[in-house]
């Protein structure tokens, strides 16, 4: 049981860890009306937007543009998370 409890606490600091790493790398998206920058735990640090894409007659554009330029990051971020956790050994070495 013990043993678990280790492996449990070896886990939650090996995910703080990973937290705080993350938190310190970035990701950047640009399309034609925003640029994003989000950090590694999926917060966004900026949104610059073209200000051609600031009237009423482009609202619609915008939002699909900050939707999509969202969604980018996202995956982008994913992908740096994944490949952060693979050079950490994963999670299969607390599972055990």
């Amino acid at each position: 049981m013990f043993n678990k409890m280790k492996q449990f606490n070896d886990l939650r600091k090996q995910a703080n860890s990973l937290k705080s790493a993350m938190a310190e790398e970035t990701v950047e998206v640009e399309n034609n009306a925003v640029k994003i920058v989000m950090d590694c735990n999926q917060e966004i640090k900026s949104l610059d937007i073209n200000s051609d894409y600031l009237n009423p007659d482009k609202k619609k554009d915008l939002e699909k543009k900050i939707t999509d330029g969202i969604a980018d990051a996202i995956k982008k971020v994913q992908r740096k998370m994944a490949m952060k956790m693979q050079k950490m050994g994963g999670l299969d070495n607390f599972m055990k």
